[in-house]
């Protein structure tokens, strides 16, 4: 599955807000330090990068129990970072990809997050319901992130 997958999932959510930071500080935080999403996204519990096949990967692991064994699909700094599940326990899971896009805004960053996916009818029902709580969370994870970024800029490590 590659980035058509974007114009074909049959769920898709997108998410954008905007952040302090610049682009490239944002994209850093995305692709490159993989293990810090613990410390800015609160639904994510674990993290970390794997090879998988010659290609970037990642180990990620949510509140609740969800894993995923994820490969980079797209890692185009600072404009864009992707990646696919591979392998979940969520159930009925077919497909997943999500894709961050990084856009200059002055001084900051327009975040734009696009969740694809392939679920069954009543559970890609269920996600859609729940759009709301994924965007309050997305949003929370960039004001997080951007204190984090900010905390850094500022020494504070």
């Amino acid at each position: 599955m590659g980035l058509d997958f974007l114009d074909s999932a049959p769920l898709r959510l997108d998410f954008t807000t905007l952040a302090a930071a610049a682009p490239e500080q944002v994209y850093r935080a995305l692709a490159d330090d993989v293990a810090g999403w613990t410390r800015w996204f609160g639904a994510v519990t674990l993290a970390r990068p794997l090879e998988t096949e010659g290609r970037g990967g990642r180990e990620v692991r949510l509140v609740g129990g969800a894993r995923f064994l994820e490969t980079v699909v797209a890692a185009e700094a600072p404009r864009r970072y992707a990646y696919r599940g591979d392998v979940t326990n969520v159930p009925g899971l077919r497909a997943l990809l999500e894709d961050w896009r990084l856009y200059p805004a002055g001084r900051g960053t327009v975040v734009r997050w696009t969740f694809a996916a392939d679920l069954p009818g009543p559970v890609r029902l269920a996600v859609g319901l729940g759009r709301p709580g994924m965007g309050h969370a997305f949003r929370a994870a960039v004001r997080s992130l951007d204190r984090r970024l900010a905390a850094i800029r500022g020494g504070a490590g």
